[in-house]
Parts: C-alpha cells; structure tokens; sequence
C-alpha cells in the first residue's frame, strides 16, 4: 500500500503542467555576470523590407543571454556604422567596448543576402567577415546562426542559439484541459505543436540527430511511450506494459531507449533495445528506481532511486550491474542529467526549504547550487554544455529559465500567461 501511495503521488506531481503559448514571449536578464566581455552589435544597414523582424535584437539578446558577452545598448552608441571603411574605433574604446559587429541585410525579393564583419576594437584586427543567404521565414534562424559565429570564433565553444528546445504545455477548454507537447527555437519562438491530447504528455526527449521526439502520453488512460519523427509527424509506441511506462531517454547512438516500468512490481530501470524491442533491466529492488539518463558515451546511465530512504542519484553500467550512490548531501536529489562532455551532472537538489537547480563535478563529487527558485525542476544542458534549461515557479505559474554553468547567468522566458513545464534541450 505504502508503495502503491508513493507511486500515485509521483504520477501525480509530473503530471502537474499546463499553458505557454509564444505570443508575447519576453526574455528578462534576471543575473548578469560581472566578467561578460563587452560587444557592441551596429543596428545592420537594411535595403528592402523584413517587416518588423530586427536581425541585431536578436543576436544581442543570443550574446546576452550566454552569460559571456555584455552587450551595448543601441541608444549609447555614438555612431552607428554598417561600412567598415566608415569604422573610427576611437568612437567605441571610449565606450569600453572590446568587439564591434556592423553588417547589411539587402533584400530581393523574398530572399535576404546578410554579411556582417567582427572587428577586435583595441586593434582593429577583422576576425571574421561572413555572408548568407536566408528566405523571408528563416531570418530568425540566419540570426541565431550569425550569434553561433561570433560566439564560436571569441570563445572557442560551439554555440547553442540555432537549436530548438521542447517543452509541455496545456491549455483549459470548455471540456478540460488539453495538453500538448510542443517545438520551439531555443530562445521560445516559433513554437510548432507536434503532438496534443485531452489526456497529460509528459517527459520529452530527444534522439540524439534531432529528428525524434520520445515522449509519455495518457491518452489510452495509461500511460504509454511514444517515438514520433518530426519530419513526417508519424509517431509510434514503443512500450505499453502494464503499469508505469515512463521516463524516456535516448541512447548516444540513438538505438536504444532507457525507461521506467513497472510491469514487474515496482519500477525499475530498463534499457530497450529500439531494433528488435528486446528489454535489459537494469535495476531490480522495492524501492522507486526512475528518471534514467545516459552518459555522453553511453557507458553508465544515472537514475533517481528512494532505496537508502530519500530520493538520490545513482550510477549503473548501461549493460547492468552492480549501481554506486552519487549523492549524498541533503534529503533530496534527483533528475541527474550528464552534461554533453561527461564531466558533470546537473540535478534538481533540496535546498534552504525550496527545490534548485545544482551541478555536480563528477571528478571530485563537489556540488554547486546554481539557483534560488522554490519550486525549480527538469534541467537540461545546451548542446555545447554552457547554459542549463530549466523550469521555475514566477509569480504562482511556470516559466522557463536558463543559468549558465558557473551561475553567473540567469534569464527568464516568460510567455503573457500560462504555464510552461519539463523543457528539454534539443540539437
């Protein structure tokens, strides 16, 4: 009885996510970090109309919100130069700035040639001159693409800007709730629904090349794992046993699928093998074993366990075998998550009374609270391992947040009403 409780209670608490529509999203700096490296982006010369779209708001809000660039205001600038014959860098040393970005978007048609140049300002050394080429409806994406440039070229690491993030929503009809599963660029916009149901979706996942989405849904009234590509929206399910089928997560090389069942008893970890559907189950205990997530070389795979008493995080062989704790500060930790180059683990950790988001250093074991939200859930790296998605509680509703690694950073995604839950960081 004890155990069928606890498991009611945590189908309960995941199942607890509702609205966020991208009309009127909002992107708010809420930490900023006092080492960012000042740039200045030049609003681009424009010839021929792109409508309201501003391609320099964007790339300062993709800089800005790294956590590793301060950008500069376009009202403090003295000057405003597209030519970079017609750059005097005086005009922006004297302003503290250590990068210049200028360029011009002409249009014909309803094609966009973009060029822009990156100038060192102490020097005047061009580090970077590039040109593309972009349709009317792939501006916003061509921007993300220049921020990647420019942030690949100063700091060395791959940027993260021209992804897609996806997260879990619902909106309240007449009948109820209608919950839908849904695909946005990194930065909230341009959200596209994939899948929707009178009944909860919950726990997204990507495959690792970004053309799948595994996710849980209920609409049979038991859950069940889906596989859907999103090319074709043609979905599949992959597991329907009886009890608690939950919890996906996608293999490195993108043929098997970590899972929660509890077909056996209590829940415990499987591994499917995505091939020919055969099972390996990795855990085997009385106890909650779930929330599986593999290693970035797909050798060990971490999961949330109640086994010694309290929710904490464990390690296993992806082939099965004997599990080591990994936690063991504090009352609660859980939804471990491996950053993409091994090294850490990002967690959801009980702390000062409310629930944040944590890394852990897997070599020495030292873990560092990142956030100091109440109610602070589902972490999930970017692909280049800098910043964290997350969701939070704002103002009694959930909103999703991103804070860089060191936690430096912080910014908010907030949408003009609803709720937003369980974001994953897509390719």
């Amino acid at each position: 009885m004890i155990l069928a409780t606890r498991i009611i209670l945590i189908s309960l608490m995941a199942a607890l996510f509702s609205l966020a529509q991208a009309a009127g999203l909002t992107i708010e700096i809420t930490k900023g970090s006092q080492t960012a490296v000042p740039i200045a982006v030049a609003p681009f010369a424009q010839q021929g109309s792109i409508g309201p779209l501003k391609l320099t708001d964007i790339i300062n809000s993709d800089l800005g919100g790294s956590g590793f660039f301060k950008t500069l205001p376009e009202d403090d600038m003295l000057v405003k130069p597209s030519d970079p014959a017609k750059i005097d860098f005086k005009d922006w040393q004297v302003l503290g700035q250590d990068y210049l970005v200028i360029g011009q978007v002409v249009g014909v048609g309803n094609t966009f040639n973009i060029q822009f140049h990156l100038f060192n300002v102490h020097d005047g050394q061009l580090l970077m001159g590039y040109k593309l080429t972009a349709g009317a409806n792939e501006l916003r994406r061509a921007a993300h693409h220049i921020s990647d440039l420019i942030y690949e070229k100063l700091t060395g690491r791959k940027g993260s800007f021209n992804t897609r993030i996806a997260y879990v929503t619902s909106v309240a009809k007449p009948s109820g709730k209608q919950y839908m599963l849904q695909v946005a660029d990194a930065d909230g916009y341009n959200p596209r629904t994939i899948a929707e149901s009178p009944e909860p979706i919950m726990s997204p996942a990507w495959s690792p090349d970004g053309g799948k989405i595994a996710y849980v849904s209920f609409h049979t009234k038991r859950s069940e794992v889906f596989i859907q590509t999103l090319a074709t929206g043609q979905r599949e399910s992959v597991s329907a046993s009886r009890g608690i089928n939950g919890a996906p997560a996608f293999s490195p090389d993108g043929g098997k699928l970590a899972l929660t069942l509890s077909k056996d008893g209590s829940p415990d970890v499987y591994v499917l093998n995505l091939s020919g559907r055969s099972l390996t189950r990795l855990t085997n205990s009385m106890s909650i074993d779930t929330e599986p997530s593999w290693s970035a070389d797909g050798s060990s795979i971490v999961y949330t366990s109640d086994q010694g008493g309290k929710p904490q995080l464990y390690l296993i062989p992806a082939t099965g075998g004997k599990s080591t704790r990994l936690t063991f500060q504090g009352d609660y930790n859980a939804r471990g998550r491996f950053s993409p180059d091994g090294k850490s683990l990002a967690m959801v950790t009980a702390s000062n009374g409310g629930y944040r988001i944590a890394v852990m250093d897997l070599a020495t074991r030292t873990v560092n609270v990142l956030t100091d939200g109440p109610l602070d859930d589902s972490p999930s790296f970017s692909p280049n391992g800098s910043m964290i998605l997350f969701s939070a509680n704002s103002g009694g509703r959930s909103v999703l947040e991103e804070v860089a690694t060191d936690g430096a950073m912080q910014q908010k995604l907030a949408f003009e009403s609803g709720d937003v839950r369980q974001p994953v960081w897509g390719p």
